[in-house]
């Protein structure tokens, strides 16, 4: 060993025995529900969109976009940024290729022209056809490690934890 290493190693052992510096604060990643939760739904949604990127030519954005207009039929951009918490400019460029392509179609509102609602044209109805029921078989198999209990806990879980976290935001 280095005769610097050993000398700082050395002091820093000193300074830990004799207490003089406060217990440096630790955080294990791997056991802090935020990190991990974050870690797997970037992993998840990442896994994914690699089907819907490579088979569609759609990015995440875009397949928000899809999916709630497949949910909801009729929405604004504001509307979608509140559901999907994505910014507004990510919102603005997903709605912008989808129109272009085609896959959704902008209503201006005729009380409020700073309002447009969006909708799935037929090709969109059709490319969400396709790509709903793999991006289903894509969550069977990666929930197939559960048992049904296990599965319907999960989301119970969740449920809860996105109640608190309501109640939480609401406090502040």
């Amino acid at each position: 060993m280095d005769s610097d290493v050993q000398r700082h190693a050395a002091s820093d052992k000193g300074e830990a025995d004799d207490h003089s510096r406060p217990a440096k604060p630790e955080l294990d990643l791997n056991q802090f529900l935020p990190y991990r939760l974050n870690s797997l739904a970037d992993r998840i949604s990442q896994a994914l969109s690699r089907i819907y990127d490579q088979r569609f030519a759609i990015n995440v954005a875009e397949w928000r976009v899809l999916a709630w207009l497949s949910h909801r039929d009729v929405l604004t951009a504001k509307q979608i940024c509140e559901f999907t918490r994505m910014d507004k400019a990510r919102v603005s460029r997903a709605v912008q290729s989808l129109e272009e392509r085609e896959l959704i179609s902008r209503t201006q509102s005729t009380s409020d022209q700073r309002v447009h609602y969006l909708h799935l044209t037929l090709a969109g109805e059709e490319l969400l056809g396709k790509l709903i029921p793999e991006a289903h078989a894509w969550e069977t198999e990666l929930v197939s490690t559960l048992t049904a209990g296990e599965y319907r806990d999960l989301l119970n879980t969740m449920s809860k934890l996105e109640r608190q976290l309501e109640r939480l935001e609401s406090q502040r």
